[in-house]
């Protein structure tokens, strides 16, 4: 049977934790005297309030008899939820003034999808603008990632929470249990986030801007407090920072800890990251030629810089915006549906399909080819030196099936509600991959805000499941799920 009140215990002290990080929005609320800070005391209180009940109902749980089952209900129900809670701000304050849209708002953050439904930004209060940069940062690493490196609590179940959010193509892990590699995660999280903050602020950015900016470029979310995104500052300098540090947020954060602890070798030799700098070189050389040849940018310069920046945000899965690619044409948008598939690398703080996968899924293509001139030849997909295991392959395939059905299936709805069919492509690859932009008026120069609800709580749902590697979520609304 599942265990009910584990379940409950976990989703309070995840609630109770997540009331911390709004009372540090409050404080910015109030520091700010912003119009703002009636809705986040109302929402800590209630969020609070819930976390507590949550709490004491499941206090004497078992954590014992937690499985595989309640991580992955847990890990579900605490981005749903929290998502919920989270967008009470937006809706109380009237900034988003129907629930759809507030929910929307706030999964895309959790999400790092960074897709908006807010026209004007800068409209905002500072309490609001920082609240939407905290839950993308929460979300980079993973809000269970977090919970499973503070709360010793959680026992024997950590490791099934901590599996369940961070599912996929694994790599070498540290030695110590499951509470110390999140507790090192975090710690070089914080790290990078803090040295991202002091380059931002030695550039134009104030303070203020430099700390949100940085918490959603590592955590390759997207949201800006400006409604121009980057291309408000115009400043080459501080496009050259995001580019580097939205590719080290797309990188293993394992591979990133080694690094920083002078094991270097672990990061170059990782085949999956040699892939990933690659189609990043690749593609940018050609949107460079592209765009500069056409005569869309001023200069060799310019045109390497524009075309840097946007394909490290888009296969980063981050968002920003320093040029509206829409422009560039179809050719083009091509090269920008393909990077919002691949996306980053396994073990980082992007969604999408992941590098990792894609070039496995491509090893295993050429041996098909090959086996057609040898039949009889074993031909196993190697990756990172070793033999990759046929379930492991198997998996890989289901994973892309499923994920292309995702896609059609959304667009299908989306095209059923009255969205264009290019925009609904665009707006199923760029939430399921968690994005950001897609194509037409949901592009770099737009948002989702012209969406249905009905549309809008789609998208949703479809973030959560690319972030959360779609298994975890499907699996629950399987009947099999709950038989005992």
């Amino acid at each position: 049977m599942l265990n009910i009140r584990f379940i409950f215990k976990m989703l309070g002290a995840m609630f109770i934790i997540e009331t911390l990080f709004m009372l540090v929005a409050l404080g910015v609320a109030i520091f700010y005297e912003g119009s703002d800070v009636r809705p986040f005391a109302y929402s800590c209180a209630i969020l609070f309030g819930v976390g507590l009940a949550f709490f004491l109902f499941g206090l004497r749980a078992n954590e014992h008899n937690a499985g595989r089952r309640e991580g992955m209900l847990i890990v579900t129900l605490t981005w749903a939820l929290l998502s919920f809670f989270g967008a009470l701000p937006f809706y109380l304050g009237g900034y988003i003034n129907h629930m759809a849209g507030a929910y929307f708002e706030t999964m895309s953050g959790f999400t790092t999808t960074g897709s908006s439904v807010i026209s004007d930004v800068e409209a905002l209060p500072r309490g609001i603008l920082f609240w939407r940069s905290l839950i993308q940062w929460q979300g980079g690493m993973g809000v269970i990632v977090f919970a499973v490196a503070l709360l010793p609590m959680i026992g024997e179940g950590a490791s099934q929470m901590f599996n369940a959010e961070s599912s996929g193509i694994t790599h070498e892990r540290f030695r110590p249990r499951i509470t110390q590699v999140a507790k090192r995660l975090w710690g070089i999280y914080v790290f990078i986030t803090a040295l991202l903050v002091v380059l931002l602020w030695l550039g134009p950015m104030d303070l203020f801007d430099a700390i949100c900016h940085a918490m959603t470029a590592i955590a390759t979310g997207g949201f800006s407090t400006k409604n121009a995104s980057i291309a408000y500052w115009n400043s080459p300098y501080i496009e050259y920072v995001l580019s580097l540090f939205m590719c080290i947020g797309a990188t293993n954060m394992t591979l990133v800890y080694f690094f920083l602890n002078g094991k270097f070798s672990k990061l170059y030799k990782d085949e999956e990251v040699r892939w990933f700098y690659a189609i990043v070189l690749i593609a940018t050389l050609i949107t460079a030629i592209w765009i500069y040849t056409n005569g869309m940018v001023d200069g060799i310069e310019a045109a390497f810089r524009n075309a840097l920046f946007v394909v490290t945000t888009l296969i980063s899965t981050t968002g920003y915006a320093t040029a509206n690619y829409i422009p560039w044409g179809p050719f083009f948008w091509m090269i920008a549906l393909l990077l919002m598939v691949i996306c980053g690398c396994a073990g980082s703080t992007c969604g999408g399909f992941k590098t990792g996968r894609f070039a496995i899924l491509m090893k295993h293509l050429l041996n098909a080819f090959k086996g057609q001139t040898h039949p009889h030849a074993i031909l196993p997909v190697r990756f990172n030196q070793q033999a990759v295991p046929l379930d492991v392959v198997n998996r890989i395939l289901a994973f892309t099936v499923v994920y292309i059905a995702l896609i059609v299936v959304t667009c299908l709805l989306l095209m059923m509600d009255g969205v264009a069919f290019d925009e609904s492509i665009g707006a199923a690859v760029t939430c399921m991959g968690n994005v950001g932009p897609g194509l037409g008026t949901c592009g770099a120069a737009g948002n989702f805000s012209a969406y249905s609800p009905e549309s809008q709580w789609l998208l949703s749902f479809i973030m959560m499941t690319g972030r959360l590697e779609i298994f975890t979520v499907l699996t629950i609304l399987l009947p099999g799920f709950w038989k005992q």
